[in-house]
């Protein structure tokens, strides 16, 4: 895949990610998100970016590592978030039950992107 289709389709993703929030916020349900809600968005966001990058400049430099390359990528991106979290969490006294929603709205769906999104790749393309 082209890195401007790459770029397209996870700017198209982000922007789709961000309307609920932005929704929330400008109907007056800001108690839903936490105070620095889009740290984390950005933070979150740039470390699926820099995953998908990753395993598709991999993919084209070594195809037969691409599986493992995907595992640690993944594990890298796991990691990183929940030490993010962590760091968040006792740096910055939040309710936790609003901060374990938003986190997991997050992360989850851009883990289900990246997912997606990198084993559509390996697709047959005849």
């Amino acid at each position: 895949m082209k890195p401007l289709k790459i770029f397209f389709t996870f700017f198209l993703f982000t922007i789709l990610l961000a309307a609920g929030p932005v929704w929330l916020s400008n109907t007056g349900h800001s108690d839903y998100l936490v105070p620095k809600f889009w740290v984390i968005f950005g933070f979150i966001t740039f470390f699926t970016l820099i995953a998908i990058l990753g395993v598709t400049l991999a993919q084209y430099r070594n195809p037969a590592m691409y599986a493992q390359i995907f595992l640690a990528m993944t594990v890298f991106k796991m990691l990183g978030c929940l030490a993010f979290a962590l760091v968040f969490v006792l740096k910055i006294h939040i309710d936790t039950t609003v901060f374990a929603l938003n986190f997991a709205y997050i992360y989850f769906l851009n883990t289900a992107f990246e997912v997606y999104f990198l084993l559509r790749n390996l697709r047959n393309q005849n």
